[in-house]
């Protein structure tokens, strides 16, 4: 695992600068399957069938909302 997957996330209070490109582009490059689009981090998570979907969905709010961070998701049949 990288040094950037192994991290937590912190919220923002407000008053930090987000990431220039090119920083935010090279720390994507590090994550596997991870990409930049229109500026947002982005990360399809291919499965089955919906089911398997809508259980990673729910596993996934039950960390985000531990984590106090809550990602925008775009849920379809199997991804």
């Amino acid at each position: 695992m990288n040094e950037l997957a192994s991290k937590k996330c912190l919220p923002c209070e407000g008053g930090v600068a987000p990431l220039d490109a090119k920083t935010a582009q090279r720390m994507a490059a590090t994550l596997k399957g991870w990409s930049l689009e229109g500026g947002r981090l982005v990360k399809v998570f291919p499965f089955p069938n919906y089911h398997h979907t809508m259980a990673f969905v729910n596993a996934l709010a039950w960390i985000s909302h531990r984590e106090d961070h809550h990602p925008d998701l775009v849920v379809g049949y199997n991804h």
